[in-house]
């Protein structure tokens, strides 16, 4: 057993105020079994027995008579600090996490998350966290990009974003590509539909019923948007969409053609169609290598594909061309151009510092 305790000496004032605060409906429980506490001590009661009656552990009131003796009754509602190092985000701080994160990997890993750059350092996810967004710092993150070795590949952005920025007089500027095996699919079973809370879910497997290309011409002034559906995307079938777009536009325009490097568009067959003097109104202007981020028809190839392909389900080729042709019919109605703002300069400045920055890594 342990030695009892000699009473507490306790004040008239003290003990009124002791009292009220176990009386008062506002006071927490964590301070009223203290103040209850201190009152049994000044009645002699042995600290064990203080504990048993007032719900507290032996240790916790030797704290509280401890701190009662020092600091009076004020003293029993302050909880005790605990000092956390690496709480204040100091300027040296910061650097320190902004250094590690950007020079270093884990050694597990091939980047740091919150809670494993915290851990390293020693500070709370929350102080990371503030510093990552402060200075936009996503690791989770990777962008791809490719640099084009065209020898010729200023000279063609100063041309492409010629026609973007300051079209000519008189004509027409058409982006042109083809989107190739676009695959018409059905699931193995039913779509279970959108509901309050769950997403639409559909089987990961799926079967197929065949594939069609689609031949697109987009107008990057008004948006609008020339297709045509084809079996195959060799030089022939070119050929007849380009026939298509002669009967589409008017005859008294030039025509100014974005297209990639692709063969299909350089082919013999493409020669032989614009030898007649009646289509020398067509000009074919080629994206760098590399480059199909200039064409702006991709842009719009990524519309139909997240709008309408993707999560389609069609059995038959001839169900998936009507669709297209349908969501295409719908586009026209209202049609949206893209806004191009980049200059040339802007675009060759960027490219340039992404090489100094590959030579760099490398």
């Amino acid at each position: 057993m342990f030695p009892p305790a000699a009473p507490l000496a306790l004040g008239a004032t003290q003990k009124q105020q002791l009292e009220a605060l176990v009386r008062a409906g506002t006071t927490t429980q964590r301070l009223a079994r203290r103040c209850q506490a201190i009152l049994l001590a000044s009645q002699g009661i042995a600290n064990h027995a203080i504990a048993q009656q007032a719900g507290l552990s032996r240790p916790t009131v030797l704290a509280t008579r401890k701190a009662f003796a020092r600091g009076g009754v004020e003293a029993l509602g302050c909880r005790p600090r605990r000092k956390r190092a690496g709480r204040v985000l100091t300027p040296a701080v910061e650097q320190r996490i902004l250094d590690t994160t950007l020079t270093t990997r884990p050694a597990a890993g091939t980047h740091w998350s919150v809670r494993t750059l915290a851990k390293q350092l020693g500070v709370s996810r929350m102080m990371v966290q503030r510093v990552w967004q402060r200075h936009e710092i996503q690791p989770h993150r990777v962008e791809k990009f490719k640099l084009s070795r065209d020898p010729k590949f200023e000279e063609k952005v100063r041309d492409i974003v010629g026609l973007y920025l300051d079209p000519p007089a008189r004509a027409l500027v058409l982006c042109v590509d083809e989107k190739s095996q676009i695959q018409a699919l059905d699931r193995t079973a039913p779509l279970l539909p959108l509901r309050p809370g769950v997403p639409e879910r559909q089987t990961h497997d799926y079967k197929r019923y065949g594939t069609t290309t689609l031949f697109a011409a987009f107008n990057i002034l008004t948006g609008k948007v020339i297709g045509t559906c084809q079996a195959r995307h060799r030089g022939r079938e070119f050929v007849k969409f380009l026939q298509h777009l002669e009967q589409e536009v008017p005859p008294d325009l030039d025509v100014h053609l974005i297209v990639d490097n692709y063969s299909t568009h350089k082919s013999a067959a493409v020669q032989r169609w614009l030898k007649p003097t009646a289509r020398r109104r067509f000009h074919f202007h080629f994206t760098p290598t590399s480059s199909s981020w200039l064409n702006q028809v991709e842009r719009w190839f990524a519309l139909i594909t997240d709008r309408m392909i993707r999560r389609g389900t069609f059995r038959s080729v001839a169900e998936l061309e009507r669709a297209i042709y349908q969501w295409l019919a719908t586009w026209n109605t209202d049609p949206k151009g893209f806004v191009w703002t980049a200059t040339a300069d802007i675009i060759l400045d960027k490219v340039r510092r992404c090489k100094e920055l590959a030579g760099t890594a490398h």
